[in-house]
């Protein structure tokens, strides 16, 4: 799931939650606690506000967090040109 998240925020500069959502398949309670997590470890921006009453989320993705994934990218990559073909 935060994998998931942080491949949708990195093509993205900005994202909202109900973008973020939809784009995952993932439940709210999910979403909510990936991000928490990932909010925590500083890879995950969370900016809340108001568009007149309606709460609004915005999610981006932070340098810390562009970095951790293009380690793993790098990580993984190298791990699965390992396997026979």
């Amino acid at each position: 799931g935060r994998l998931m998240v942080l491949a949708c925020l990195a093509v993205v500069s900005k994202a909202d939650y109900l973008y973020v959502l939809r784009q995952t398949g993932l439940t709210q309670g999910n979403l909510s606690s990936h991000l928490a997590k990932l909010e925590t470890v500083g890879y995950v921006a969370v900016e809340k506000s108001f568009v007149g009453k309606v709460p609004r989320t915005l999610l981006q993705l932070t340098d810390a967090g562009r970095e951790a994934l293009r380690t793993y990218r790098g990580r993984l990559v190298e791990v699965l040109s390992r396997l026979p073909e």
